[in-house]
């Protein structure tokens, strides 16, 4: 390792040690390297403005942000509510199964796994523990848990950010995305029954059948988002970032006018809210793109890729390797910061390997999603922390019964591909 680039990785472990945002730490560790290097400061800037304006897709990103947080400040998130419960709520462990539901049905609307948690989150979790039904612990772990699905279903922020290191395309990405996201709703409504059925949890009073065609009404335009955008996409009508352009307007036209439930203050309100959002991410973005070119500059990716290709590393066990590493990074690190600045310097292997980038792009967002909710860091946990005030070891002690569950789909997704690769292999992706 070269001495500017020691110095480069020195100056931004330190500076994200002492809590300054991750975003201004690689800028500055950036800045650092090109001193020691001899090279233009200004490089720093030219990479940035070359990266965004060469990459539309990243549009994207605060499209897909406006969109939800749209969903959240209208009354759609309730509606979407009232239908999961009416549908199966009548169920033992019914309203821990309204979360995940829920959180699979928003998944295809918002794309982002705090915005899922933020939005819906404090809703169910008032649900749930009110007149102690639920522990206040209990009912905030399965939020979290739940919300970790928001990226892998259709639209998805990560995997946005993945097909911009990885040049993989964004329709198969997201194809790619929907069984694995069913997977993981399926498992923790499965460990929800069981924990449900154990601690003798009481049962909901059940919604009479009569009932669930109005609740179905209401809600249907809102479900109508992700075919809408899935149709868009593989229809040809637009493109992934156009297709993110008209889940904005989809969600303003519904909140706005069908709805009648936002207002033109709270519209600023969502506007200043997606704006600060998608600064915060586009720091990262601008970070990782100085980043990339010094992490090519001292040619880092073909030597890991020569050295792994040398010892005949079995695909299965680089797969296995790369997972467990990106599970303890998400443990400290955010996912933006994990696909944008560690996982690019995987991708000459994935190729060297034969590995699927689709396939390897889904389980690194999947991955990074388990990171959201892994202790000590775990962002999740202190989003629904800040939005309910359940202490953090409350949440804490438990979330592995969850958190395990999640690990055995991983795994599973790991071992049999065809979870993944399906649906993409369905619509003519060959891989």
């Amino acid at each position: 390792m070269s001495f500017e680039l020691a110095s480069c990785l020195l100056t931004m472990f330190v500076l994200a040690g002492i809590g300054t945002p991750i975003g201004y730490s690689i800028i500055l560790a950036a800045v650092v390297y090109l001193g020691f290097a001899g090279l233009d400061i200004a490089l720093a800037g030219e990479k940035i403005l070359q990266g965004l304006y060469k990459s539309f897709v990243l549009l994207a990103v605060p499209l897909f942000i406006v969109a939800a947080n749209i969903m959240n400040a209208g009354t759609i998130s309730e509606r979407l509510l009232n239908f999961c419960v009416a549908a199966v709520g009548r169920f033992r462990g019914g309203l821990g199964h309204v979360n995940v539901v829920a959180s699979l049905i928003f998944s295809g609307m918002s794309g982002s796994a705090v915005a899922d948690a933020a939005g819906i989150g404090k809703i169910i979790i008032e649900m749930m523990t009110k007149e102690g039904r639920y522990s206040r612990g209990y009912a905030a772990a399965i939020t979290a848990a739940s919300a970790t699905i928001g990226p892998i279903i259709p639209p998805s922020i990560p995997m946005v950010l993945y097909a911009l290191v990885s040049n993989t395309s964004i329709g198969a990405l997201f194809l790619a995305g929907i069984l694995p996201g069913l997977v993981m709703g399926a498992v923790l409504m499965a460990m929800n029954s069981y924990l449900s059925t154990k601690r003798g949890f009481a049962m909901e009073e059940p919604v009479p059948l009569r009932q669930l065609p109005r609740h179905t009404a209401n809600a249907f335009p809102a479900l109508l988002m992700p075919v809408i955008l899935l149709y868009g996409i593989y229809g040809g009508v637009t493109t992934p970032t156009e297709a993110a352009a008209v889940a904005a307007f989809y969600a303003l036209v519904l909140a706005g006018l069908f709805y009648r439930a936002l207002s033109f203050r709270a519209l600023y309100g969502v506007l200043v809210e997606s704006a600060r959002s998608s600064a915060a991410v586009g720091l990262v973005i601008g970070g990782a793109l100085i980043l990339n070119f010094i992490v090519i500059s001292e040619n880092i990716p073909g030597m890991m890729a020569e050295a792994l290709v040398g010892l005949e590393v079995h695909p299965l066990l680089f797969l296995l390797g790369v997972n467990l590493l990106i599970l303890l990074l998400g443990c400290i690190l955010d996912a933006t910061t994990i696909i944008l600045v560690i996982v690019p310097l995987f991708i000459p292997t994935c190729k060297e390997l034969g590995i699927d980038l689709v396939h390897f792009g889904v389980l690194v967002v999947v991955n990074s999603m388990i990171g959201l909710i892994t202790p000590p860091y775990g962002i999740l946990l202190f989003v629904i922390n800040a939005v309910t005030g359940i202490p953090l070891r409350e949440i804490i002690s438990e979330i592995w019964a969850f958190l395990a569950v999640l690990v055995v789909a991983l795994l599973l997704m790991i071992f049999v591909p065809e979870i993944v690769l399906w649906l993409p292999r369905m619509f003519g992706y060959l891989g």
